[in-house]
């Protein structure tokens, strides 16, 4: 039995901030003056003294997706494998009880803690500085199911850099550090109900098969301005039930 997945469209509001310009330009890279434009999309307190590394500029979640992400997201606990700069984390401490935000780099670490101090949720989360390949295993709760230490596992691993988007079609396997199949399947053991933030023209075939025989994936698609910006995919009990639910009557 073939996996199925289920595509909706997500709007999210125009951001507006009068015009307002960084007093040290200088030492933010020329390649990257398009993506410093966007930053009150990014973090809405960034004069607060937001930071973010080189990669940060291109890979963080915009504030208003990450807030939509968070509300679907709510739980106890939430594991945020890939944390970055924090701009996820930060809203979903908002939302959870408690957050686990992981990161290989310490850099990003830093950044993290400090934005989601200026956010005033610092205390709300716990930073891990690691991979999530070795440390999944200590996530995990010995059999017997459905005890599990987290109640969602919330993925945005990196994408490879900006150049993805050239590419006609994402390849999961390939083209995700690590292999994005793989990635999936390790947090898989640690709880279904799994978030996966993904490029826009991710393979959708790729994205459903993750779903198992005959399980159910929700896409949904995040605009930012009238723009397509990326794909929110869920799984297990992330899935709407009123989708599910429409689904079964049109098999019926």
């Amino acid at each position: 039995m073939e996996s199925k997945y289920l595509i909706r469209k997500k709007q999210y509001p125009r951001i507006w901030k009068s015009k307002s310009y960084h007093t040290d330009q200088n030492k933010i890279f020329t390649n990257n003056y398009r993506y410093f434009y966007q930053r009150y999309s990014y973090f809405s307190k960034f004069d607060q003294g937001i930071l973010m590394d080189k990669e940060g500029w291109y890979s963080v979640t915009p504030e208003k997706i990450a807030i939509v992400t968070a509300e679907r997201c709510r739980a106890d606990v939430i594991i945020d494998a890939f944390c970055g700069c924090g701009g996820n984390s930060i809203q979903f401490a908002f939302t959870c009880e408690r957050v686990i935000a992981i990161d290989l780099d310490p850099v990003k670490l830093h950044c993290a803690r400090n934005n989601a101090r200026i956010y005033g949720v610092e205390d709300r989360i716990e930073f891990i500085q690691g991979d999530f390949f070795k440390l999944a295993p200590t996530l995990q709760v010995t059999p017997p199911p459905p005890l599990f230490l987290a109640d969602v596992v919330f993925l945005s691993p990196p994408w490879g850099g900006p150049d993805y988007i050239g590419a006609s079609v994402f390849d999961l396997h390939t083209m995700i550090p690590g292999d994005g199949t793989n990635i999936f399947e390790v947090a898989s053991r640690i709880t279904p109900n799994i978030a996966y933030f993904l490029p826009r023209n991710t393979d959708p075939d790729q994205i459903g098969r993750l779903a198992g025989p005959g399980g159910t994936c929700e896409i949904e698609k995040t605009y930012l301005r009238g723009s397509l910006k990326a794909l929110n995919v869920y799984y297990g009990e992330l899935v709407n039930p009123y989708l599910l639910e429409e689904e079964q009557k049109q098999e019926i």
